[in-house]
């Protein structure tokens, strides 16, 4: 049966709407009709499109690598959605080949459970370069074998996207994964600029935190952020918490690549929507100090980041509209992963991936396929 909302203001991901009637059906925006007595639900605030967060690796006090399983995606999900993401890609950084099959067993779960709320998976490593490895585990560092070739190739994951280091694998490598329906973003790498270039040629769609764990632009090294802000037709993904990237890096990158090639994501660890100030990832004990999360070395270890909270730094720091912050935290991501026809927008057709914001952006609400994930109201 439909679901009808009034609606005091709607952004449907191109322009706003003020007082309409929104109705959901199945899961899925069906109509957007003038106001009328005739509602089910009251939404005073504004509705946006959900927020889509490419990298996850935990949040409500657990740890992907630490809980792969169903439950651990579920107390991620709920923690992240009261921060108004409303589609998540769990992310599994550097690890076992057991670790990763049982990510991928419980995103395939996940998936029946609610697939617009799971889109898919986010395989960070392991074949990466030790030199950029950051937080991650070298002991699990590893070229592709086999079992790994199977995990990439399991058709029920959803969304499969994987980060690497163009110098771990080959061209040939970067074709394979692409025509099993990975998106291969590009990350955790020393590699030149002809290196990443040779490597968008072969199917490379993206490149992973823009400015981290990558070499650096130089004067006569353009290195993989080089090849990052030239390509016109790549994503990047950019960590917006003033930790990992400053602010006028961050914005050099959006006034550069334009907000529908920037899509800011979280890196998110446990702490984010619990209290906790301690974990162990893979190997290490890192520690919450202030809003930072720093390892044993002292080097940043994911962040405390929501999604809410990146749309509101873009804001006020990014020379940015909130259209553009939303879209950047919305749309960009549904495009990245080819998902841009269902997510990323309020329209007729899309799924009721939605949230609803106070004026001070401060998330009220948080909807995945018609579900009501949080109510913060």
């Amino acid at each position: 049966m439909a679901t009808r909302y009034w609606v005091s203001q709607l952004f449907d991901g191109h322009q706003w709407h003020g007082d309409l009637i929104l109705v959901v059906d199945e899961g899925q925006v069906c109509a957007i009709e003038p106001a009328s007595d005739d509602y089910d639900h009251a939404l005073e605030g504004a509705l946006v499109p959900g927020f889509i967060d490419l990298q996850v690796n935990g949040g409500g006090g657990a740890l992907f690598n630490s809980e792969p399983s169903l439950e651990g995606i579920a107390t991620m999900l709920r923690a992240h959605a009261q921060y108004g993401s409303s589609a998540i890609l769990p992310t599994v950084i550097t690890d076992s080949l057991e670790v990763m099959a049982a990510a991928a067993d419980a995103v395939a779960q996940a998936r029946q459970v609610n697939g617009d709320a799971i889109l898919g998976i986010h395989f960070e490593g392991p074949h990466i370069a030790p030199a950029k490895k950051g937080a991650h585990n070298q002991q699990h560092i590893r070229p592709i074998s086999e079992a790994e070739w199977q995990l990439y190739e399991r058709p029920d994951l959803g969304q499969k996207l994987v980060t690497l280091a163009p110098e771990a694998v080959t061209p040939a490598d970067i074709r394979r994964l692409t025509a099993a329906g990975v998106k291969v973003f590009l990350g955790h790498s020393n590699a030149g600029i002809e290196r990443a270039q040779q490597a968008l040629a072969a199917g490379a769609v993206g490149f992973t935190h823009l400015f981290n764990a990558m070499s650096a632009l130089e004067s006569r090294a353009p290195g993989m952020v080089g090849a990052a802000l030239l390509d016109p037709h790549s994503f990047c993904g950019l960590i917006v918490d003033g930790h990992h990237v400053d602010f006028q890096s961050c914005k050099l990158a959006v006034q550069t690549r334009g907000i529908h090639r920037v899509a800011l994501v979280t890196d998110a660890m446990p702490p984010v929507g619990s209290d906790q100030s301690e974990f162990e990832l893979v190997g290490q004990t890192v520690t919450r100090q202030q809003d930072r999360l720093l390892g044993e070395k002292g080097e940043l270890a994911g962040s405390v980041l929501d999604m809410a909270a990146a749309v509101r730094n873009a804001v006020g720091n990014l020379d940015v509209t909130l259209e553009q912050a939303l879209t950047m935290a919305s749309a960009t991501p549904a495009r990245a992963l080819g998902l841009q026809n269902a997510y990323g927008h309020l329209r007729p057709g899309a799924r009721a991936n939605m949230v609803l914001m106070s004026p001070d952006l401060q998330v009220l609400a948080c909807w995945a396929g018609g579900e009501l994930l949080a109510d913060c109201r």
